[in-house]
C-alpha cells in the first residue's frame, strides 16, 4: 500500500503550475449514484458553516442516519442543524459543543463520544483558522492560535477518537474513516523555523509572525504527523488520509481579515474560487470513495499526491521526529502515548 510518503517528491519548479492544475483544471469525483451511508454515523467539526456545511448536505444526502455537529457556538449550530432536519427528516441531527482551542473542551467532546452505545464511521476534522487579524494566543496552552488550533488541537482530537473509529470495525467489519482538512499551500510553505529545537515554541514569537506563513506551517504539521501516524494505525482499522479542498469562495476562513486583506480575499474568493459544493466533494471522496489506498495520503485534486518536498530529506525526517516527540509531550496529559500504542494491538 503505498501512501504519499512512498510517493516521490514534485518535481515542480514552483507552486504556479500546482495551483493552477488544482484550482482550475481538476474535476470533480462524485461517489456512485447507489452509494448508501444508512445506518452510519458521521461527525462533522465546524460544521455550522462553509465547507462542513455542505459536506453535511452531502452526506446527508448519501442516506447517512446520524449526523454530529461538533461547533464552538451551540447557537449557530443548532440554527444549521434545524435547516438539515427539514432537508433530511429521517436523519437524526445532533449538534454537540466543541471549542477547538480547549483542550479540556476537546477531552470532554471525546469522552461523550466514546460513551454512547454507537459506533463512528466517518470522522471529518474540518475546524480550522487563519490568523488574519494579527497574532493571537491562547491562553490556556500559550500557543499561538493558528497552530493551536490548526494543529495541536485537531491531532489530539484526532488520536482521542482512534479508539472509538476503530471500535466500529468489530461491529461491521470494516474500516472507520478519519479525515483532516488540508491545504495545496502546504506545497508553498517556506517553514523558516524548520531546524528550531525546541520546535513548537518557536511559532509562539510574536515578532517572527506571518499570518499566511504560519498557516501554511500549521498543515504541513499535520502532514509531519501524518507521516509518523500511520506506524501506529492499520488501515484496517481506519482509514486515515488528509483533503484539500483547494480555494473555495463564500466560506468563513478569512473570517477574521480586516480592511485590504480581506476585500482581496473576497474578490479572489469570487473570481477564482471553487464552489463551497466542489470544494466539499473532496471531503466527501476521501471519505466515502477512497479506501484502503488513501491510508495515509494527502489528497489534492481528488488523488494522492506527495507531502511537502521538505518531509522527503534528511532534514526533513529530523523535524518529523522532533515534531512528533514534541506532540507526545505536550499532549502527553491525555494520555496520548498509550492510546496509540494500543492501536497497534
Amino acid at each position: 500500500m503505498v501512501g504519499s510518503k512512498d510517493l516521490p517528491p514534485s518535481t515542480a519548479s514552483s507552486y504556479l503550475p500546482i495551483f493552477i492544475n488544482n484550482q482550475f483544471r481538476a474535476k470533480p469525483q462524485w461517489p456512485a449514484p447507489t452509494t448508501s451511508l444508512a445506518g452510519k454515523t458521521a461527525i462533522i467539526t465546524g460544521a455550522n458553516t462553509g465547507l462542513g456545511y455542505e459536506a453535511a448536505i452531502q452526506l446527508l444526502g448519501l442516506s447517512l442516519s446520524h449526523i454530529i455537529l461538533a461547533v464552538r457556538s451551540l447557537e449557530k449550530g443548532e440554527s444549521a442543524a434545524t435547516k438539515l432536519r427539514q432537508l433530511y427528516p429521517k436523519a437524526e441531527v445532533e449538534v454537540w459543543e466543541l471549542d477547538m482551542s480547549s483542550y479540556d473542551s476537546i477531552q470532554a467532546f471525546a469522552s461523550r463520544v466514546d460513551s454512547q452505545s454507537w459506533r463512528v464511521d466517518i470522522a471529518i476534522l474540518n475546524a480550522g483558522v487563519i490568523g488574519t487579524a494579527g497574532f493571537d494566543t491562547v491562553k490556556a496552552t500559550g500557543h499561538e492560535e493558528t497552530i493551536q488550533v490548526n494543529y495541536l488541537s485537531t491531532v489530539l482530537l484526532a488520536i482521542l477518537l482512534l479508539p472509538v473509529l476503530k471500535a466500529r470495525r468489530a461491529v461491521n467489519g470494516e474500516p472507520s474513516h478519519l479525515t483532516i482538512i488540508s491545504a495545496a499551500l502546504t506545497l508553498a510553505a517556506k517553514f523558516p523555523n524548520r531546524n528550531a529545537n525546541p520546535l513548537l515554541p518557536s511559532f509562539d514569537d510574536s515578532k517572527t509572525y506571518d499570518p499566511r506563513e504560519v498557516y501554511m506551517t500549521s498543515k504541513v504539521l499535520v502532514q509531519m504527523f501524518l507521516w509518523r501516524l500511520v506506524d501506529y494505525v492499520s488501515a484496517d482499522d481506519v482509514i486515515v488520509n488528509l483533503a484539500d479542498p483547494a480555494w473555495v469562495g463564500g466560506t468563513d476562513l478569512h473570517r477574521d481579515a480586516q480592511g485590504v486583506a480581506k476585500v482581496g480575499m473576497k474578490i479572489f474568493g469570487a473570481l477564482a474560487g471553487r464552489s463551497v459544493k466542489d470544494g466539499a466533494s473532496c471531503y466527501i471522496d476521501a471519505v466515502v470513495t477512497k479506501g484502503k489506498e488513501s491510508h495515509g495520503c494527502f489528497l489534492m485534486s481528488w488523488e494522492a499526491h506527495p507531502f511537502a518536498s521538505f518531509l522527503y530529506i534528511p532534514e526533513g525526517e529530523v523535524a518529523i521526529q522532533r515534531l512528533w516527540d514534541e506532540t507526545m509531550t505536550e499532549l502527553d496529559f491525555a494520555g496520548v502515548r498509550a492510546t496509540l500504542d494500543a492501536m497497534k494491538v
